[in-house]
């Protein structure tokens, strides 16, 4: 496994990724691509779909062995999560039935 060393601060680096996904990937993946992984090299705008976070970076350095890699998962603020939330089954507790300690 190559590692690379950053060229871009932080700032930089997040600003450069969500103007090149806001810009010209988004309009070529959001429909039927929601919830997949976007990895996108910031320096050349080339990009990779997949499902997988690995397949895509993985191609896309394929590609690209210089890559600086952003990854966006399509339709969502957020390529991780913590938790799995049900928001269809959640129970909320009105304040005059709480009980307290």
């Amino acid at each position: 496994m190559i590692v690379h060393e950053p060229r871009y601060s932080k700032e930089e680096f997040a600003k450069a990724g969500d103007e090149i996904y806001e810009s010209q990937v988004r309009p070529q993946v959001e429909t039927g691509d929601r919830g997949k992984i976007v990895a996108i090299d910031i320096q050349t705008a080339a990009f990779e779909v997949d499902a997988s976070e690995i397949a895509a970076c993985d191609r896309l350095e394929a590609r690209h062995p210089d890559a600086q890699i952003w990854i966006v998962r399509i339709g969502s603020r957020h390529v991780r999560r913590a938790g799995v939330v049900d928001v269809q089954n959640i129970i909320t507790i009105p304040a005059k039935s709480a009980t307290s300690c």
